[in-house]
């Protein structure tokens, strides 16, 4: 179990790309028993988060403090502002990106914890990885990727991916 602490808004492991999604790991899933997981995203303007996926163990709660985000699910799409909470439930297709023209930064709650480890290696590999690569590594997760969804809703909105 970890000690009675606070975290300050500069603490936490922070991964901040130039144009892609931010992630500040704040509650790691193994220092908790992997009852939950939760991680700070940092969206610049018009930056998908991730590619058009699935998972078959995890629910997310996505807390909007800052910005508009988009997000699908399935073949819904909502915009969501700050004190909107979004629920991403386990085996449905969707993912979320900066719908505006500023920064946007949400808190992600995953439970069970676990999961954000696979955001931990994307952000560590710095760089995209070959779809055969990413296969590979989100399977053990229970995840799936569809990228010919991915780049219709990049072009559609005009993100950065």
């Amino acid at each position: 179990m970890v000690e009675h602490r606070i975290l300050g808004p500069d603490d936490g492991e922070l991964y901040q790309p130039e144009q892609a999604c931010g992630d500040r790991f704040l509650i790691n899933g193994r220092d908790w028993g992997g009852r939950f997981a939760l991680v700070e995203h940092r969206l610049p303007p018009k930056v998908l988060a991730a590619p058009v996926h699935k998972h078959t163990g995890e629910d997310e709660f996505s807390f909007i403090l800052e910005g508009s985000v988009g997000a699908r699910f399935g073949g819904e799409e909502v915009v969501a502002g700050p004190g909107d909470l979004v629920f991403k439930p386990r085996d449905e297709w969707h993912t979320f990106w900066n719908a505006g023209d500023t920064p946007a930064r949400l808190l992600e709650v995953i439970s069970p914890g676990g999961l954000e480890e696979l955001f931990r290696w994307l952000d560590r590999l710095g760089r995209e990885p070959g779809q055969e690569e990413l296969e590979e590594k989100i399977g053990p997760y229970g995840c799936e990727a569809d990228m010919a969804a991915t780049m219709t809703l990049v072009a559609q909105h005009g993100l950065i991916f």
